[in-house]
């Protein structure tokens, strides 16, 4: 019974990472899960600055959910490297480093500074959307659009996202994961740009831009006033859009969205996901990653599945 996954020639003993920006930077869980357990640890996004992030209040819950607007807050990558990285070089688990910019050439500077500090892996977060407008992810060769596109995240237009995974595939020999939003009206022809452009992995799907508004005071509830929405109320749309994703490119796809339990995983998986992020529930049981594993193990077990490959894609559709 193998539980093994590869995301291009990157190995992992299993298929179960942790979302960035929902386990810090690993050293606060120490305590309470056996990080060497997990396939893959996703540090939270860095930028080639730092970040102070947005105004309080960041963080929201929902039925079924939670609203974040952190703005990507970070100490900005030289202290990644040196203060961050010398821990998690120690784990016996896949370190990948979530990385940020405003434009194609600080992706590729940060692809290019994390490859020489000898990491592995990079996730590309082309899709954060709790920026404040000047501080998006814009794509940058259109500065004579109209306003609303020059605002635009890259991974909502398919020529932007191919431009910077191509910059960053330039700048390092380590494995590309993009990381898409679900606020497109076609994910599977992004992903597709991505997986052209020289991504080995595309992980998706990204929180819903979404608000609350507090009806006493008539104000929103997050300080940016929009934020991500994630958790269980997105599954059963992030899980579609695995699934269509998954029907497009030939590359490793990453599901994210919602996955509380074994059982959230093993859909992802049978809709066409190589690997899963589990980010919400981390905030309410820090094990969950485990448990979700032994779920798999127990899973795959019962059903006589040999290898997890023979599970990955495998819905059958009537």
């Amino acid at each position: 019974m193998s539980i093994a996954v590869c995301l291009g020639g990157l190995k992992l003993k299993n298929p179960v990472l942790v979302a960035s920006g929902t386990f810090g930077y690993t050293e606060e869980f120490k305590g309470f899960v056996d990080l060497n357990k997990i396939g893959a640890v996703i540090s939270k996004t860095i930028t080639l600055e730092p970040r102070q992030g947005n105004a309080p209040p960041r963080v929201v819950e929902t039925p079924s959910g939670m609203l974040n607007s952190i703005g990507l807050e970070n100490d900005g990558v030289k202290h990644f490297i040196v203060e961050k990285l010398p821990f998690l070089r120690k784990l016996k688990t896949q370190v990948i480093a979530s990385i940020a910019g405003a434009r194609a050439a600080e992706y590729a500077e940060l692809a290019k500074r994390l490859d020489a500090a000898g990491v592995l892996a990079v996730e590309l977060n082309l899709s954060c959307p709790n920026l404040k407008s000047h501080q998006s992810p814009v794509i940058p060769w259109r500065a004579q659009a109209s306003h609303q596109k020059n605002n635009q995240l890259i991974s909502q237009d398919k020529k932007a996202t191919y431009g910077v995974v191509k910059a960053a595939r330039k700048m390092t020999k380590g494995v590309i994961i993009a990381k898409l939003t679900p606020n497109v009206t076609d994910i599977a022809e992004i992903a597709k740009a991505a997986e052209d452009a020289g991504a080995d992995s595309v992980s998706l799907v990204n929180t819903f831009l979404a608000m609350s508004i507090d009806v006493n005071s008539r104000r929103p509830k997050l300080g940016n006033i929009t934020g991500g929405l994630s958790g269980p109320a997105i599954k059963p749309i992030a899980l579609r859009m695995v699934w269509e994703a998954a029907q497009k490119v030939k590359i490793p796809v990453i599901g994210i969205g919602g996955i509380m339990t074994a059982e959230d995983a093993l859909e992802f998986i049978i809709a066409g996901a190589t690997a899963v992020e589990v980010g919400t529930a981390n905030f309410i049981n820090p094990r969950v990653s485990i448990e979700i594993i032994e779920g798999i193990k127990g899973y795959i077990r019962k059903h006589k599945i040999s290898n997890i490959k023979n599970l990955i894609g495998s819905i059958e559709i009537q």
